[in-house]
């Protein structure tokens, strides 16, 4: 009896081993139960307390039973984690891939896998597993209703996925964005970043990452505008209301001498004043700032369309959300509020504008001289 117990344990874990992401992941099935030969040189197998010996034990299990997939996909990945053991690393991903061949959508092998490339600082192999498995996470709320099952248990079954997906979700999601945060390759950071977005669209490590696909797309780095506007829409497909999306766009759309863009900027702009709901209670300084920025950009679009009246108010709206906050931003705002002014012929206004823009070291600085001299130049002749 003790022992018909302890092959239920056993038959218990391989089986949560191979439906831990059930219905939409699992793509082998275990068919070997309690009483069974694989069951019984499993039992052998793990009562061996030599560690070299129970390797070679799985090795044998796995070529006795290759024709049960399971079995095999079950031998290699212990293979894997024995040799992960030994330090031999290399052994280690080569069994664990094979493991994963058998069952590509578990999540369990997935994240041993991850384990051991993060181990070996194998960066692009361990994004690889991260990509893998951001899929199958993503896939555990959008699985099928099997029928039959009521709503509340399929809730319930769902809700039960998650949980005990969540750990290694984690440490994917994790793992992947510290491998971008570290990366020093432009070209290898933005393959990860791509990667990893479509692994994870609503990664609580969206909005840094989103800020390192500007940072890497932008001049100085790649400056590849076109995969700059794809990566934002791509990114707002996935979250029409991520604040680094809409201001990622409405910053490139801005400057893009296409017809139609600076009106897409001002849309973008307008949605993230939106969303980022700067004069709510709650308002945090990173909203307030995407608000002021947005402000800002709209204002630059309207001095861009000949409609400098119009551009005032919001560049106003833009200084007070960005003093104190954010001084480079406030620096290129004086400068667009001091350029609206001095356009209208409003020396006195434009004057006081740049005279503050003046002191505040960024961007805009030394543009800020220049149309303050000339602002200047144009009070004393009287204009």
């Amino acid at each position: 009896m003790k022992r018909y117990a302890g092959s239920l344990v056993l038959l218990a874990v391989l089986l949560s081993l191979f439906f831990l992401t059930p219905r939409a992941c699992a793509q082998v099935k275990l068919s070997f139960a309690a009483g069974t030969p694989e069951d019984h040189d499993l039992q052998a197998i793990s009562s061996e307390p030599d560690a070299a010996k129970k390797l070679a034990m799985y090795q044998d299990f796995v070529q006795k039973y290759s024709s049960n997939p399971a079995a095999v996909v079950y031998g290699n990945w212990q293979i894997s984690q024995a040799y992960q053991t030994t330090g031999d690393l290399n052994k280690a991903l080569e069994y664990g891939d094979k493991a994963l061949a058998g069952s590509p959508r578990n999540l369990d092998i997935i994240v041993s896998q991850g384990s051991i490339a993060q181990q070996a600082k194998d960066n692009a192999r361990l994004m690889d597993y991260a990509a893998k498995g951001g899929a199958v996470c993503n896939s555990i709320e959008k699985q099928a209703k099997p029928e039959g099952m009521t709503d509340d248990d399929f809730k319930r079954q769902v809700a039960e996925d998650k949980s005990a997906a969540q750990n290694g979700c984690n440490f994917l999601e994790s793992a992947g964005f510290n491998l971008i945060a570290s990366e020093n390759d432009a070209k290898t950071r933005m393959a990860y970043i791509e990667a990893y977005s479509a692994a994870f669209p609503d990664s609580k490590f969206q909005e840094p990452v989103s800020n390192y696909a500007m940072y890497t797309l932008g001049p100085g780095q790649l400056n590849d505008q076109p995969r700059l506007l794809s990566y934002g829409e791509k990114t707002l497909a996935a979250n029409p209301n991520s604040l680094p999306a809409l201001l990622l766009l409405a910053g490139s759309y801005v400057d893009d001498p296409k017809p139609g863009s600076v009106a897409k900027a001002i849309t973008y702009s307008q949605k993230a004043i939106a969303v980022a709901k700067a004069d709510a209670p709650d308002a945090d300084k990173p909203r307030k700032i995407s608000a002021g920025a947005a402000h800002s950009i709209v204002g630059y679009a309207y001095l861009k369309q000949e409609k400098t009246a119009a551009a005032i108010p919001e560049l106003k709206s833009a200084a007070l959300l960005l003093k104190g906050q954010d001084d480079a931003q406030y620096s290129v705002t004086l400068y667009r509020l001091g350029f609206a002014y001095a356009k209208l012929n409003k020396v006195g206004e434009a004057r006081d504008v740049l005279t503050e823009a003046v002191k505040i070291p960024g961007p805009a600085q030394s543009m800020s001289q220049d149309l303050l001299a000339k602002v200047n130049a144009a009070r004393a002749k009287g204009k």
